[in-house]
């Protein structure tokens, strides 16, 4: 993940900071508690697109 784009990225729901997960090659928002994917090194902001984070009981 280019360190340039991911300074200027931010979650689309909270505006908030993201953090790269290079393991899962995803996006992160702590607050949202949710991943965003990257696709052929593109992120995919789409909210419909993003993984939670909540376990469901």
């Amino acid at each position: 993940m280019d360190k340039k784009l991911l300074d200027i990225l931010v979650c689309p729901l909270c505006k908030g900071k993201l953090e790269y997960n290079e393991n899962d090659s995803e996006l992160v928002c702590n607050f949202d508690k949710l991943a965003y994917p990257i696709r052929d090194d593109i992120p995919v902001m789409l909210e419909e697109e993003a993984r939670s984070l909540l376990v469901a009981d």
